[in-house]
């Protein structure tokens, strides 16, 4: 080797100073060889990629780095591209070989560092670096986050919409572990599987107030499965306002809305009469219109039913795609507060609509309870992820507990205009 080994009566002299307890800085003539700068440890290892400019690794291969001869052994690698992504591996206990566990990105120069010692301990340095071909295919799988940039209320999920579909619970662990999301204030969270192309992100419980969270994608470059490959993915921001939850208690027939919560207002409405029951759970807030013409031939009622109507809304709050809304309601003014009169949507007075419409954004939070109607889908129509429990919903991610592959798609409801 090209390294000056520690010799044996160094070692001996060190433990038997340790022994006696005495202070040691320094024992025979080569000093403590664990001191000395690391000695190039290129004639003790080797791997598996090519050297040079002219010639590049498969990426659908492995790097595997192993220990030359039995005087030495790997004591550690690190490996990095040049956007910064690190490549997971394991280290064979014995230290002989060490091989990358997460796939290699295409056409992409890594810096691999390699840390070994030899059999007295003495530590060896070398850094590596090389490069990887392009894919032999041109399917790529792209990512588009949403919602769009902006500002939102704290029960906004994130979303990850792929151009492809990935069905298999590795090809999904590939992906998933490539999504990356940040927040600050800094809070739990987990990616659950919708279908075979959609993802939504979301807390533990609601996002911080007046936090910023970022999502990005690791995946351009990154082998998916032989046939599929990680395509580009536009970064997002976005930040979140106050925490404001209004409640609306069909039993009672009034809202009370929260904010960081406190209670700023009470608001008598009604729901959903029995037959049209409001759905029960939370809801995020999906947009508003200050203007919609609602027709019962939307949800099935037939012209010339007793049930049928046509009516200008004002200050239409939506929950749901099919059709759910919070909304002014004067005809219905005399039973606000009182009973429950509605096709499913919350209703009040023009004024506490005008107010309602004015406060909230989208990402705030509409919880019904105590309705004789079923509870909010979790997927399909709207914004119903809250619905899941945490211990369920970290079963649809493919990188935590439970069936890799998470529970099976909710079926989407179909999308209809809108019920009074």
């Amino acid at each position: 080797m090209s390294h000056t080994p520690r010799t044996a009566t160094v070692a001996g002299c060190t433990v038997l100073a340790l022994a006696l307890g005495v202070s040691l800085t320094s024992c025979g003539a080569d000093g403590n060889p664990l001191s000395a700068a690391p000695y190039d440890a290129a004639d003790q290892i080797s791997y598996n990629a090519p050297t040079g400019d002219r010639k590049k690794a498969d990426p659908d291969q492995p790097l595997e780095v192993v220990a030359e001869g039995s005087d030495g052994r790997i004591t550690d690698v690190t490996a990095i591209d040049a956007a910064g992504r690190y490549v997971a591996g394991e280290l064979a206990a014995d230290g002989g070989r060490w091989h990358s566990t997460s796939p290699l990105a295409a056409d992409t120069r890594y810096t691999v560092r390699v840390s070994t010692e030899d059999e007295d301990g003495a530590p060896g340095r070398k850094v590596l670096t090389f490069l990887t071909g392009k894919p032999t295919t041109k399917k790529r799988l792209d990512v588009t986050f949403g919602p769009k940039a902006g500002t939102y209320g704290v029960g906004q999920p994130l979303t990850a919409k792929l151009s492809k579909p990935v069905k298999d619970p590795a090809q999904r662990a590939v992906v998933e572990r490539a999504l990356k999301v940040d927040s600050t204030p800094a809070t739990e969270g987990a990616w659950h599987w919708v279908d075979d192309k959609e993802l939504h992100y979301r807390p533990k419980d609601y996002w911080p107030t007046n936090a910023t969270v970022q999502v990005r994608s690791n995946l351009e470059g990154i082998k998916i499965s032989d046939r599929l490959w990680g395509g580009r993915a536009k970064p997002l921001k976005i930040t979140t306002g106050d925490r404001l939850i209004a409640v609306t208690d069909a039993a009672s027939h009034s809202m009370t809305v929260y904010k960081n919560g406190e209670a700023i207002k009470t608001i008598p409405v009604t729901t959903g009469k029995p037959g049209f029951d409001t759905r029960n759970g939370v809801k995020v807030v999906l947009g508003k219109e200050r203007f919609v013409r609602m027709r019962s031939t939307t949800i099935g009622i037939a012209e010339g039913s007793s049930e049928a109507y046509d009516l200008p809304v004002y200050f239409a709050t939506r929950v749901t795609w099919s059709g759910e809304y919070v909304h002014a309601a004067p005809w219905s003014v005399g039973s606000q507060g009182y009973a429950n009169v509605s096709h499913g949507c919350t209703g009040m007075s023009t004024a506490n609509a005008e107010w309602f419409f004015d406060t909230v954004r989208e990402g705030d939070l509409v919880q019904v309870v105590n309705s004789g109607g079923n509870t909010m889908e979790p997927f399909g129509n709207g914004f119903g992820d809250w619905n899941l429990p945490w211990d369920k919903w970290r079963t649809g991610s493919a990188l935590v507990a439970g069936d890799p592959a998470g529970p099976g798609p909710e079926e989407a409801a179909r999308l209809r205009p809108a019920a009074v």
